[in-house]
Order: structure tokens, then C-alpha cells, then sequence
């Protein structure tokens, strides 16, 4: 049994204060980290709830206009409010479609924006506190490497870790070129972070996943107006039709005049250590005609430094296929 603390925060300053002790996370929906402290992987010493916050400050869990026509997700909203927003599913289609991919209805309703994108990777030897796991135990090994690795990632490993990042709105959000709202504790205001740099590669460092400090919470999501948004999906590979980590995923937006492409977004999940951006990809679309051979070449630059391993060398036809179709649906 873990002996922990657990406080409701009333206010975003006294739950950052307690935020700042050591051994302290915060839950939300608590769709992820309870099931962590049943495994014994997440042992906190002290647990804040913070849903309380928006009775205290409604922005938190709001969904607000921005005057160039963004839209600002507090990161209480409930993931089914943000899939379900009329504005959302309009303007930024590749989100909506990202969240009601992703989990189950019921978990829906509970999880946080913020939560869901801090979430922690599914891979079984993580989880598993028998065996070795550099991510849960630095210096220990990484079991996945030598061990069954079918889900694990082929784009930005090391060899400490494999782990995959199992979201679904965080590729999305990278594609887009979102921002996040971080408050840290004894600071007036958030500071604004590109939530590409959000997640950090595991390096020789697989315990240290983003750059948040101890104390810092993400308040909000702010997508940006750009022209590709409106044209954008997401699409997901995964063994079930339903409540299930993708192996691989695309979110692709464009921005088409007539069949030029102006602008292209593109990222990949289900097959990186983060959410990945492919810089590659969109290069070898951009001032070219929205074609199969177009399309073909992106997979191919966005796939060149893939590292297989055993047993996942298949995700790098797979990934490719899925970027294929999607910038095909989405160019159509």
C-alpha cells in the first residue's frame, strides 16, 4: 500500500505551492496516474487534486475565442468538451478527431487536456516493476531492447529506451504548431511554451520526460489560426477498432491552391519516443502538386532515420502507408 497525502487544491497559487514539494503530482480526471500507483510505478508522496481550480478560475477549464481566430483550451477542459466543440471540430478537425480516437467514452469524460498530454508511455516493461527499466529505474537497462518490442518506437530512441509516446491529441497539437501555457509556482503569469519542446528525447536520460520543473502545471492549450487547420485529420493504425494505442498515426494538415501545396503539416505517433514532427515530410511537400508520387516521397523523408528493431521493423511500411493515405484523404 502507498502511504501518501492527498489535498485539495481551492486555487491555482496554493496548488502550485504544494506542487513544489518533492515526491507530489497533481490529478485531474487521474486516468493515468492511479492506474500507475496501483502498479507501484508512481509511488507520490503527496497527491493535489487540482479539479477544484476552475470553480476558482473558469479559464481553466474554458474554451475561449482568440482574436486572430485560435482557439485557447484551459487544461481542465475535459477531453469529450474539446472533441465535441463546435468550434473545434470546424477549424482544427485533426483535434477533434485526435481525442475521440483516442481511450473509451467513459475515460473520456474524466481525463484532462493537460493530463492527457503528460500521460506516460504504455510500454509493458515500464509497467512491469519486476523488470528492469532505465524509465523507471535510471541505470537499470532497458528490458524492451533485448525483450519483445513489436510496440515500441523506431524514431528518437537511444540505447536506454525504446518507449513510445502513446498519445493521440499531442501529435496533433505538434503538427499544428501549438503552444502551451505553463505556470510555475511563485510566478504572476504563465509563460508561453511551443509544445514541440515540451517532451524531451530519452537520451541517456530516460527518466526525464518533459521540461516542466517540479511545481509548474500546464493551464492551457492555445491552437494557432492557420490556413492548413481546416484541412486537416488524423488518422490511426492500431490491433482493435476501438480503446486501443495506435502502432502508428498520422496527422497531416494542408493548405492546397488548387492542387499546389502551400503548406503542409504533418506528425507522426505510435512510433517515436514523442510526439514527432516531420519537418522532412512537409519540406518534400511544400510547392509540389498534391500527388501520389508527392505523397510517397514525404513517407519516405519522414521514415530515412528510422531504427527498427526484432520485432517492430514492420511500423516503418506501416507509418509510411498511414501518412500516404491520410495526406490522400485530406488532400481529396
Amino acid at each position: 500500500m502507498i502511504d501518501f497525502e492527498y489535498v485539495r487544491a481551492t486555487d491555482l497559487s496554493s496548488a502550485l505551492r504544494a506542487g513544489a514539494a518533492p515526491a507530489t503530482r497533481f490529478i485531474a480526471g487521474g486516468t493515468n496516474i492511479v492506474d500507475l500507483m496501483k502498479l507501484n510505478v508512481e509511488r507520490p508522496a503527496h497527491l493535489v487534486d487540482i479539479n477544484g481550480l476552475g470553480r476558482a478560475d473558469p479559464s481553466l477549464s474554458a474554451i475561449g475565442e482568440l482574436p486572430d481566430g485560435g482557439l485557447r483550451i484551459g487544461a481542465l477542459a475535459r477531453m469529450r468538451d474539446v472533441a465535441w466543440d463546435a468550434r473545434v471540430r470546424e477549424r482544427f478537425p485533426v483535434v477533434s478527431q485526435a481525442l475521440l480516437l483516442a481511450a473509451s467514452g467513459q475515460l473520456r469524460n474524466m481525463a484532462s487536456i493537460g493530463g492527457n498530454l503528460l500521460q506516460r508511455t504504455r510500454c509493458p516493461y515500464f509497467r512491469d516493476t519486476a523488470m528492469p527499466c532505465n524509465k523507471r529505474d535510471p541505470g537499470s537497462g532497458c528490458s524492451a531492447i533485448v525483450g519483445i518490442n513489436r510496440t515500441e518506437a523506431i524514431l528518437g530512441t537511444s540505447s536506454h529506451c525504446i518507449a513510445t509516446y502513446p498519445g493521440d491529441l499531442g501529435v496533433a497539437l505538434v503538427a499544428l504548431g501549438a503552444t502551451i501555457g505553463v505556470r510555475a509556482p511563485g510566478a504572476g503569469a504563465d509563460r508561453a511554451l511551443p509544445f514541440a519542446d515540451l517532451h524531451v528525447l530519452p537520451g541517456t536520460h530516460p527518466e526525464r520526460e518533459t521540461v516542466l520543473r517540479p511545481g509548474e502545471l500546464i493551464t492551457a492549450v492555445v491552437l494557432p489560426a492557420i490556413a492548413a487547420a481546416k484541412r486537416s485529420m488524423y488518422l490511426k493504425v492500431r490491433d482493435r477498432a476501438s480503446y486501443a494505442f495506435a502502432l502508428a498515426s498520422a496527422a497531416v494538415a494542408l493548405d492546397l491552391e488548387g492542387t499546389m501545396i502551400r503548406d503542409a503539416r504533418v506528425a507522426l505517433g505510435g512510433i517515436a519516443t514523442k510526439p514527432w514532427r516531420s519537418h522532412e515530410a512537409e519540406r518534400a511537400l511544400i510547392g509540389r502538386s498534391a500527388t501520389q508520387a508527392a505523397f510517397r516521397a514525404a513517407a519516405n523523408a519522414a521514415l530515412a532515420d528510422a531504427r527498427p528493431h526484432r520485432d517492430n521493423g514492420f511500423k516503418v511500411e506501416l507509418a509510411k502507408r498511414t501518412l500516404v493515405r491520410a495526406l490522400t484523404e485530406v488532400s481529396a
